[in-house]
């Protein structure tokens, strides 16, 4: 890893980083919709995503150990190639079992795919420099998945508006684009990641899947050694409960105040794009909020002011109310998300990075499912509006759970505190998360 520049890893990491992101900005304009048009239900739907949560659960902390005993690059090619299958399945599922099937595979590979790159960079970048200052490239990754998925989200919607391609629904075309643009994410990651793998073969693959049980006990070893990260991981609960409101249930209250699904799908198209320029915008903002109110404080007036823009989108009466609050809500997403990975990097160094980002998507992942399942039964028989409150009051509860990092911030650490986690045999213990001079 050392072969490459800082400069070099950063800009393979943000290039690698944006096209990882563009398949889910085509998507974003007719996951739902195209899935109702095919004939499931908002509570089919949530049966469909809960299989990718369950999956995740499985599988996110022994495939985080396997990146960390094998090699980024080998989980994260298996990753991308799983990803390219599911696209490809569902462009032409009609059924719930294989919609259940699409986000079972979506749900390997989001646990394989979950931390290899991001730590990938950030030990490549110590590499290179151990003193090398990665936040600022961290922060930089927000605004290009921002860019990227914008991009996406714009194309997808102005292939909607071309209407049907012969046989092939106005819905399904952006999903082909999808799976042209995987490919393309397939072929830069082959090229332009490179690493000193831990090791090599059969041999180590065997190794890999025998030291997991190994991983996953002294990942949760971590939450037993440190509050702060305990804390952290447990943001994840509400946070991946209440995504499902801006993420899933944003479509159909759009159509539901709209009138017309199709012509819902095209306005997402542009607004999906404005709505992850603004999540770009506020990644752009992680250095002047760590400099006031700083790291932790941040990330929990951002949780409440998410919660008040979920409620914004539940209860506005027309559409443009309620894309104005779905812009709001993403460029506060972007703002939180490189503050809340900032605080956690700060909790390990070493070969336990990608266990802990494991640890921390682990808990969203079913959380998500789990609000999936609930807020789409709970949209279906009462309202969409009445669901996406109760989302909104779940993502403000998550601010307290700040407050062991912002007291970790401000009280000195006495030498040789468990401050940071660790694992024996651990890694060296990082610095409190809001001791280091420079970060996202």
């Amino acid at each position: 890893m050392s072969a490459l520049s800082v400069r070099q890893v950063r800009s393979r990491y943000l290039v690698l980083h944006g096209l990882r992101w563009l398949p889910t900005g085509l998507l974003i304009p007719v996951m739902i919709l195209l899935m109702q048009e095919r004939g499931l239900s908002l509570s089919q739907i949530g049966i469909a995503f809960t299989a990718q949560g369950l999956v995740v659960l499985a599988l996110e902390l022994p495939t985080g150990g396997m990146a960390d005993a094998l090699g980024r690059r080998p989980v994260l090619v298996a990753a991308t190639a799983l990803n390219l299958a599911s696209l490809a399945l569902f462009a032409v599922a009609d059924s719930l079992a294989l919609f259940v099937l699409v986000f079972a595979v979506q749900g390997v590979y989001r646990a394989l795919d979950s931390g290899p790159l991001e730590s990938w960079y950030v030990d490549a970048t110590l590499a290179a420099d151990p003193d090398a200052a990665y936040e600022r490239g961290l922060g930089l990754g927000g605004t290009v998945a921002g860019v990227a998925i914008a991009g996406g989200a714009l194309l997808g919607g102005g292939l909607i508006t071309l209407g049907p391609l012969g046989p092939v629904s106005a819905l399904t075309v952006p999903v082909l684009a999808a799976v042209v643009a995987q490919a393309v994410a397939l072929a830069a990651l082959l090229a332009l990641l490179v690493e000193v793998r831990p090791g090599r073969g059969a041999g180590a693959l065997r190794a890999s899947v025998v030291e997991a049980p190994r991983m996953v006990r002294q990942a949760f070893g971590l939450l037993r050694r440190s509050r702060v990260l305990l804390a952290l991981v447990a943001v994840e609960l509400f946070w991946g409960f209440g995504m499902v409101t801006f993420e899933s249930l944003l479509p159909v209250r759009l159509a539901e105040v709209v009138g017309d699904p199709e012509r819902a799908a095209a306005l997402l198209g542009p607004a999906s794009s404005a709505a992850w320029l603004a999540s770009a915008a506020g990644a752009a903002l992680t250095p002047l909020l760590l400099r006031w109110p700083g790291a932790a404080p941040g990330a929990a007036l951002l949780r409440v002011g998410q919660g008040v823009t979920v409620v914004a989108m539940g209860l506005f009466a027309g559409p443009v109310g309620v894309l104005v609050a779905y812009l709001a809500c993403y460029a506060v997403h972007g703002a939180s998300n490189p503050l809340h990975t900032g605080l956690l990097h700060r909790q390990v160094d070493g070969p336990y990075r990608t266990s802990v980002l494991s640890l921390n998507s682990m808990m969203a992942q079913p959380a998500g499912a789990l609000g999936a399942l609930t807020l789409t039964a709970l949209a279906e028989h009462t309202s969409v509006s009445a669901a996406m409150l109760v989302g909104a009051a779940l993502l403000a509860a998550a601010a307290p759970l700040y407050l062991p990092a912002w007291r970790a911030a401000r009280a000195p650490a006495p030498a040789g505190a468990a401050g940071a986690a660790s694992a024996a045999p651990a890694p060296a213990a990082a610095t409190d998360p809001a001791a280091a001079p420079v970060r996202r």
